[in-house]
């Protein structure tokens, strides 16, 4: 159905670019993959994250952003503002591996578009959690802006050195590709993060990025952002074996590299390039690593030691995959970034800091 809808509207008005058409593909109000409501996490899903393989994920998350609340001298009000929530499984293990003084000041604000996500969040959340569709509903945020496996969602823009010409994807009604010319938007980001790519290299441009981050620098007055995904420094982004790109599809645990297949039915991403997250950002970077070494870090092996014998092996399994090489502890990255914060030292970088990288 989406598809005829693309076709049908693309006769009409022209071609489109692979940004609209990726925005369509993940977010048509009706028949989007994250708004249709059939995007599902986990073990009967198309993909895993690391909340959706066991709650010791969102205890270590926990853990870190209590150290923020201390190192921003426990103000009375605390917000989390997370965003992709999704059925709410980091949210809830945050909430329940909190107590105390912490917890009175905390206040959890989630931000959600799929409206299943939102039926279930609503039914199944703490009492403590506010749930919002738009940043734009809040200011003056203090606390900790949080995103997992959000910034590899947003769509983006297509691009292909051809004879020594950057050239941007487009599609015709058929959803064949077709070239256009770039817009002075992604030839300056391509000056910025890539300036010497090859003949036939092509790759991604996430201009979404820059206005997501403008945003939320806007409401967060004072605080941090903790931002997990998979993704890479620019230098390794544009490094002249990636000339394909990133973009991947995940449909019922199965992975494949055309997008303009199951369109509205299986997940569209590309990587995060975090030195943009840096440059772009205007705040201070406080530590940039693997999400392996960062729950290393963290001290996720003192919380395994403390589960009973039932639960520690299947527990063991779990946790192998968020910090293995190969996998997600490689694959993810972990970056914070401060706002009005000054010097800053947090326990997940205690083993590794990679910041200078960006």
């Amino acid at each position: 159905m989406l598809s005829k809808i693309l076709k049908e509207t693309i006769l009409k008005n022209g071609a489109i670019s692979f940004r609209d058409f990726m925005a369509s593909a993940l977010y048509h109000p009706e028949y989007g993959y994250y708004t249709s409501g059939i995007a599902e996490i986990g073990h009967k899903g198309d993909f895993y994250t690391s909340p959706s393989l066991h709650p010791i994920f969102g205890v270590v998350i926990a853990k870190q952003i209590e150290q923020m609340w201390e190192v921003m001298e426990m103000p009375k009000i605390f917000d989390i503002v997370e965003f992709g929530s999704g059925v709410g499984y980091l949210a809830n293990d945050i909430l329940n591996s909190i107590s105390g003084q912490f917890r009175d000041s905390l206040r959890y604000n989630v931000i959600e578009v799929n409206p299943k996500s939102i039926q279930t969040l609503s039914r199944n959340l703490s009492s403590k959690i506010r749930i919002i569709k738009d940043i734009s509903e809040l200011n003056n945020i203090e606390g900790c802006i949080l995103s997992n496996e959000l910034i590899d969602a947003q769509p983006v823009q297509i691009v292909e050195m051809v004879n020594g010409s950057l050239r941007e994807i487009y599609l015709d009604s058929e959803l064949k590709e077709v070239y256009r010319d770039c817009s002075s938007e992604i030839i300056e980001y391509i000056k910025e993060f890539a300036p010497d790519l090859p003949d036939n290299y092509r790759t991604e441009v996430n201009l979404e990025l820059r206005r997501w981050i403008n945003d939320v620098y806007r409401v967060l007055s004072k605080g941090f952002v903790l931002t997990i995904d998979y993704g890479y420094t620019a230098r390794e982004y544009y490094d002249v074996e990636r000339g394909r790109g990133t973009l991947v599809c995940y449909h019922k645990h199965s992975v494949n590299e055309n997008p303009y297949i199951n369109i509205g039915k299986q997940d569209i991403t590309s990587h995060v390039n975090f030195s943009a997250l840096k440059r772009w950002g205007g705040m201070d970077v406080v530590g940039y690593c693997t999400q392996g070494m960062f729950l290393a870090s963290m001290g996720i092996d003192e919380i395994l030691s403390e589960l009973d014998g039932v639960e520690y092996p299947q527990a063991v399994n779990r946790v192998k995959e968020m910090i293995m090489p190969g996998g997600m502890g490689q694959s993810h990255k972990v970056l914070i970034q401060s706002k009005g914060m000054g010097e800053v030292l947090l326990r997940g970088f205690n083993f590794s800091n990679k910041k200078g990288f960006l």
